[in-house]
């Protein structure tokens, strides 16, 4: 057995938004031998989407240490804290400014296992996210069918496909469904910025709405991921708690905060546009439904689900529709909800332990893109994180090497609470006024 199996080891995860902190901290305890110690310390990189507390309670992983950073801080801990296993659970960006950043950082010197991947579904920017994320010593593939077009992007391009390895959304988990509750439980599973625009975020809430009228013995709960004034990976403009506000619910119809996993718990019909809890119910066996009611469109993520046997409309819905999901299907999207979940990250164990145990250890990061291959390209990347070409941090790059005092706290909760109000409410009158 490789040592790296049984030391203790040390993993750090920077994430940025708290969806992205729950995927990296998952994935980081699925990815370290059960029999191993670990120490998991995590970094939030400051920003727009910088986890709240209740919104870190609720993704309900602890670490035994956890700050938020700059990526100047991060940069410099990582050569002052020695690390087993690093992930990094960023937006594309974030993961090649990073990467660059601790090519510098560390030299030809020791470093850890470099690990990224995705949230949830791949559906838009393929190319575009998986050419940011290469250098990674793993490139997480959250199913075989992932894993499969995730190869032919890198060898398309010429680059180096033997980081990718297929793994599952790490979040999975909980009872397999076994009947329906008493009462039966509909779920509407919201998403911050699908649909993206008022018409359609109110057609849906109205759907809701009448189905709750139309069948008064069940239980129907709005799934929110987010309180106003709360981020998450993606920018919600339109919360459906604004949208709630003046209309008149009917008593069985509630909104609803929480773990997905305690959700899905009493849960007997999922229905989403195209969110990973979709995903989540199918591994669980839960009934799910994705939309078509807007149309299956790649700007709307339901086209993932083509060919799942999920797609139906609030009509069918309505008339009382129960979806049969296609088990090819399933079985290729990493949902393993035959039982194969246990072992779904092995791979990826045996190879985290592979790079830990190499001769002379790990040799310098390579990414895809350099000044030379991208130089159109990676140096406004690069520099949106305050890192020069060579990866370095710019001159007054923001660090701090203390906590923020009261009055600092004070400012930046108030240019959050600005940059929100221009997102909610500035920036679609903006738009409108363009489409004038």
């Amino acid at each position: 057995m490789p040592a790296s199996a049984t030391k203790s080891l040390r993993v750090a995860v920077l994430a940025d938004s708290d969806t992205r902190w729950k995927w990296g901290a998952l994935t980081a305890q699925r990815l370290t031998p059960s029999a191993a110690g670990v120490r998991l310390d995590g970094y939030l990189l400051r920003g727009r989407a910088t986890p709240t507390p209740r919104q870190l309670e609720e993704v309900g992983v602890r670490a035994d240490s956890l700050r938020e950073v700059t990526g100047a801080e991060f940069l410099r801990a990582m050569t002052e804290e020695s690390y087993d296993v690093l992930v990094l659970a960023l937006v594309g960006g974030g993961v090649q400014a990073m990467l660059h950043g601790l090519r510098n950082a560390w030299g030809s010197g020791p470093r850890p296992a470099v690990v990224t991947g995705y949230v949830g579904v791949v559906y838009e920017k393929l190319t575009d996210g998986l050419l940011l994320r290469h250098g990674a010593d793993l490139v997480l593939a959250n199913s075989r069918h992932d894993a499969d077009r995730f190869r032919a992007v890198y060898e398309g391009v010429g680059a180096d496909a033997s980081s990718v390895t297929e793994v599952a959304l790490p979040f999975l988990g909980g009872e397999p469904y076994t009947g329906e509750h008493d009462p039966f439980t509909v779920v509407f599973a919201a998403q911050p910025s699908v649909p993206d625009n008022r018409r359609d975020r109110t057609y849906l809430l109205d759907r809701l709405i009448r189905h709750a009228r139309r069948h008064p013995e069940r239980e129907v709960l709005l799934k929110l991921r987010s309180k106003p004034g709360e981020h998450t990976t993606h920018i919600e403009e339109l919360p459906y708690q604004k949208l709630v506000q003046g209309k008149d619910l009917p008593a069985n119809l509630r909104l609803v905060y929480g773990h997905m996993g305690e959700v899905l718990d009493r849960t007997d019909l999922l229905v989403t546009v195209s969110s990973t809890a979709a995903l989540e119910a199918l591994h669980r066996r839960v009934p799910t439904v994705v939309l078509t009611d807007l149309g299956v469109r790649e700007t709307l993520g339901n086209h993932h689900f083509t060919s799942s046997g999920c797609l139906a409309s609030w009509d069918q819905l309505d008339a009382g529709h129960r979806p049969s999901p296609n088990e090819e299907w399933v079985a290729r999207q990493g949902v393993a909800a035959d039982g194969g979940y246990a072992t779904a990250f092995d791979t990826a164990r045996e190879r985290i332990a592979k790079l830990l145990d190499r001769p002379g250890g790990l040799p310098p990061l390579t990414p895809y893109y350099t000044p030379e291959t991208a130089p159109g390209y990676l140096p406004g990347i690069l520099a949106r994180h305050h890192l020069g070409p060579d990866g370095a941090p710019l001159p007054g790059a923001p660090a701090a090497d203390k906590a923020p005092g009261p009055v600092r706290q004070i400012v930046r909760r108030a240019a959050r609470g600005a940059y929100r109000h221009g997102v909610q409410r500035v920036a679609p009158v903006i738009r409108r006024m363009g489409e004038l």
